[in-house]
């Protein structure tokens, strides 16, 4: 009797770790397809806006939300005013987005977006966490879901052939709008080469997490797998950790499972597959 209640106790277990790790898989992929959403309207919106606003030295920023499910990017000028308006279909084709140049003021939703876009800049600028390299810029990216605000901080290209993960951030705030925590979601810059001299076009990648609150695959790696998914044509990443080993399929499918169970894993695929290989062998030895 003891045996069987301690077996089940196991099987529990078991599927209660399971059922954790596809909700935390579950989450954080939201949260990084939020993000490429934003980025997304950013990436097209600043091309349209650029091509059809003449008064450049005007401008104070810029900014995307999600309206009611309408992806749109927000210009305002240096007196923060809105001066352009770029609403996008889901798809994000350019040539369907809705251009609106007439000046207004910020909406209540628009004005706490913005609120949070300026304190996490004046954050940026003074505290010492927050690294600068050469041919990068940072991307804003303010995030509010349940009256939880939040913004991330990404490290951009701005040469070719390069994609980057990490040098990331996570700022949040109170319900004051005032910066509550800061954190670094990597513990270094990680530039990928699209194209690689040698071997030509990559196919994947692979990187580490070592900070102990970002074991596992972060939105911020996500977003950027989903915004260079054209350019790359990567069918799947992997980041690994101590902890976690999470998966990323180009499907936007994101699966976490502990880097133990994942090592088993691949580690039972190479015997069956060296399996096959002694018995294909074996079977040519004898003919």
């Amino acid at each position: 009797m003891k045996n069987i209640i301690a077996i089940l106790f196991i099987l529990l277990a078991v599927s209660f770790q399971a059922q954790n790790l596809a909700k935390l898989s579950r989450e954080i992929n939201e949260e990084g397809i939020a993000l490429y959403r934003s980025e997304m309207a950013s990436w097209y919106g600043t091309d349209a806006f650029r091509a059809n606003y003449e008064q450049m030295e005007n401008v104070g920023g810029y900014f995307s939300y999600i309206d009611d499910s309408v992806p749109k990017c927000i210009f305002f000028s240096k007196e923060n005013k809105v001066i352009g308006t770029i609403a996008f279909p889901t798809n994000y084709n350019p040539q369907n987005a809705k251009l609106d140049l007439k000046e207004r003021d910020f909406t209540p939703t628009e004005t706490e977006y913005f609120t949070i876009r300026q304190n996490a800049l004046a954050r940026i600028k003074t505290d010492t966490i927050f690294k600068s390299y050469k041919n990068t810029s940072f991307n804003i990216v303010p995030l509010i879901k349940k009256n939880v605000k939040k913004v991330y901080v990404l490290t951009g290209p701005s040469v070719d052939n390069v994609v980057i993960f990490g040098n990331d951030y996570l700022i949040t705030f109170n319900n004051k709008n005032e910066v509550k925590n800061v954190e670094k979601l990597h513990n270094s810059m990680i530039a990928q080469n699209i194209n690689d001299e040698k071997i030509g076009k990559t196919i994947s990648g692979v990187h580490s997490h070592v900070i102990e609150n970002w074991q596992t695959i972060t939105p911020t790696d996500i977003c950027t797998l989903m915004l260079y998914q054209n350019l790359t044509d990567w069918g799947s990443y992997i980041t690994i950790s101590k902890k976690f080993t999470s998966i990323w399929n180009s499907n936007n499918n994101t699966v976490i499972m502990k880097t133990e169970d994942y090592k088993k894993m691949t580690e039972n695929i190479l015997e069956r597959n060296s399996d096959k290989t002694d018995s294909k062998e074996n079977a040519e030895d004898a003919n």
